[in-house]
């Protein structure tokens, strides 16, 4: 099967400017690409994620990547999907998450086979007059506000600085075309607008065309973001979210998503993936566990997904405990006369954000201790039963262990 077809089948093409001419280019030649990844924090998450993966089935075909780090966009920040500014960051900060950013990435993709970039080193000595000159006459101020990456922020205030984000990225594709003969742009489809003025600027400046092509973003079937929980985002680092949690997540995808996460972030062959559409029931659930240990094994190893696959069988299967599951050790100090309550255990370890949303799950009867739902809020759990271990669980599916 060539690349085309293979992006094509499992859904991933969102968006292409030229779609007979990006199928000819990239079954017949081999292309130098660029995906972006502005440095906004320490660790990478799973919409990152589903880049890697292309970038691997691109890599497969032959292609070269360019792997971008926004060290100079970050400091300006996309207002794409946002409802205000982003969080500003020192360069210090944001060249710190890219070196994060970079082994994370080495982890998941052959780094000998790709081009590595970080656009600071263009960005950052702009000179500003001569950028308004050389660059800035060509965009149209009419059209951009048309983009809606800046519409869905009029409402609320658009920030100069914001305003400019998307002639820097379509700077950073002619500086590609320019160094390394870039001749393709890739992303999520909510960076459709940033690539369209990309492709627009080269045109217009070398006379050369180049192409563009986004990707699905990851959501669920009602259009959801995914890879957010109660606790925050999905992280690939397993110090901010462990291997078992990552796994947990995964096995627990709606029976409606988990084909799509097959095909998004796995490299199980597409016809051994579409067998799987009829599946039902008992059968629904042997997919999303297979979707979780590929996925986490992929991520975090072998080792930490048997570890995880062993975990949730002892939970699922005959209803014991394990090694393996996350565990949090209270302190003396963590107990106040003589225990501690149960909704501060929740916020503690973290299977609920703030007391009021734990006591929103306790009278929504999903909270158990030891088996036991929980009915009273203000139950306090006394010192002697934390000398073996207590298992909390929220709903039917995520547990945790807590010890002394």
């Amino acid at each position: 099967m060539q690349i085309f077809e293979e992006l094509e089948r499992r859904g991933l093409i969102a968006q292409m400017t030229h779609p007979e001419k990006i199928r000819e280019k990239l079954d017949n030649e081999k292309v130098t690409f660029y995906i972006g990844f502005d440095a906004t924090a320490d660790s990478l998450h799973v919409g990152h994620f589903l880049q890697l993966m292309v970038i691997n089935h691109m890599i497969r075909a032959g292609h070269t990547p360019i792997l971008l780090l926004g060290t100079g966009t970050t400091m300006v920040g996309d207002p794409t999907g946002r409802t205000d500014m982003r969080k500003m960051l020192t360069p210090e900060e944001i060249n710190a998450n890219a070196d994060c950013f970079l082994r994370q990435i080495g982890r998941l993709v052959d780094l000998s086979k790709c081009i590595v970039a970080r656009n600071g080193d263009w960005l950052m000595g702009l000179n500003y007059i001569e950028l308004l000159r050389d660059i800035g006459v060509h965009f149209s101020v009419n059209r951009m506000l048309t983009a809606e990456c800046f519409k869905s922020r009029l409402e609320r205030g658009l920030s100069f600085i914001e305003f400019n984000y998307m002639i820097m990225q379509s700077y950073d594709f002619l500086k590609l075309h320019q160094l390394h003969n870039c001749t393709m742009q890739m992303g999520g489809d909510d960076q459709w607008s940033n690539i369209l003025g990309g492709v627009d600027l080269v045109r217009r400046v070398e006379g050369q065309e180049v192409w563009g092509m986004t990707f699905q973003l990851l959501t669920t079937k009602d259009g959801k973001k995914m890879g957010k929980t109660m606790g925050g985002a999905v992280w690939l680092d397993a110090d901010k979210f462990s291997p078992y949690d990552f796994f947990q997540y995964w096995r627990n995808v709606e029976d409606a998503d988990v084909i799509k996460c097959l095909k998004f972030l796995t490299f199980l062959p597409i016809e051994e993936i579409e067998a799987m559409e009829c599946w039902e029931g008992s059968q629904r659930n042997k997919a999303k566990e297979i979707l979780a240990y590929e996925v986490t094994a992929f991520v975090h190893g072998k080792e930490e997904a048997d570890k995880a696959l062993a975990a949730a069988k002892a939970l699922f299967g005959a209803g014991g405990q394990d090694e393996n599951m996350p565990t949090t050790t209270l302190a003396e100090a963590d107990l106040t006369d003589g225990g501690i309550g149960v909704m501060d255990l929740l916020v503690k370890t973290g299977l609920a954000p703030s007391k009021s949303e734990a006591r929103r799950l306790i009278q929504g009867g999903g909270v158990l201790v030891d088996d036991q739902k929980v009915a009273d809020p203000n139950l306090r759990l006394a010192a002697e039963a934390f000398r073996k271990s207590v298992i909390l669980r929220k709903g039917k599916k995520v547990f945790h262990k807590v010890t002394l």
